[in-house]
Order: C-alpha cells, then sequence, then structure tokens
C-alpha cells in the first residue's frame, strides 16, 4: 500500500523538486535546470524475475549533460540484512542502461568496487605449476 503511495506522489515533477531541494543539501542541485525534469521509463527485471517497476527515474539537465535521479522506493515489514546487496543489484541493473562518466561532484555517488584480477596470461608457466603444486597440497 505504501509503495503505490509514494509512487503516486512521486510520479510528480513538484514532489521530485522538493525532494532533492529540500532534502539533498548538495551543491551540485543548485546548478540543475528543474525546468527540463523528466521522467524516464524505466522497469528492471532482476534476476529471480521481480519486476523493479516501483523504481522511479527522473532525469533533469545538469550543464550541458543529462543527470539521472533514480528513486528506488522499498518497504520493508521486517529487517534485511542484505538491503545493500540488493541495492547494489539495482543499480548495476540502472547502469546497464545509463553508463557514461559522472559530472563534476557527483562521483561520490557512483557505487565503486575494486577486484583483484588474476590474468594467469600474464604468469610464466613455471610460477603457474608452482601455485597448483601449492594448491593441491
Amino acid at each position: 500500500m505504501h509503495d503505490n503511495s509514494y509512487k503516486l506522489l512521486f510520479s510528480h515533477p513538484e514532489m521530485v523538486i522538493d525532494l532533492l531541494k529540500g532534502f539533498v543539501k548538495e551543491p551540485w542541485v543548485d546548478q540543475c535546470d528543474f525546468s527540463t525534469l523528466e521522467k524516464v521509463n524505466g522497469s528492471y527485471i532482476l534476476d529471480d524475475l521481480r519486476d523493479r517497476e516501483d523504481d522511479i527515474i527522473w532525469r533533469i539537465r545538469y550543464g550541458d549533460e543529462w543527470l539521472y535521479v533514480y528513486l528506488l522506493m522499498e518497504f520493508q515489514s521486517t529487517v534485511d540484512h542484505f538491503m545493500a546487496v540488493r541495492i547494489a543489484g539495482y543499480l548495476a541493473l540502472l547502469y546497464q542502461d545509463l553508463i557514461h562518466p559522472a559530472p563534476i561532484g557527483l562521483s561520490q555517488y557512483r557505487p565503486e568496487a575494486s577486484y583483484l584480477l588474476l590474468d594467469e596470461g600474464n604468469f610464466k608457466n613455471e610460477d603457474l605449476i608452482k601455485s597448483v603444486r601449492l594448491i593441491l597440497s
């Protein structure tokens, strides 16, 4: 019930403008051209086939670029210890459609991940053989 009510509220540009101006205390908000705010169609399907139709995506001009505002509404009746993982999954699906460099001042909102690349093509054969023997022993 809450999901549909909030989805309806934040389907109006005035509500999104009030949300950004009233709650996001960041300098970039003042640089947005709110006259260009427009809703973007977006529905994302997770691997377990749950449709993310409650997500609302808006875009707004930020200088010469479009800035996307992703309103993720998630109501829980119980604690979900994996909420951060779920949100990361939602963001990954969104970024499949919207990958481009972040405007200055907004890169802090991009998810970050670091990983260790083990490219076996860059190892000498004798080093790989030693590693396999170590793992097997």
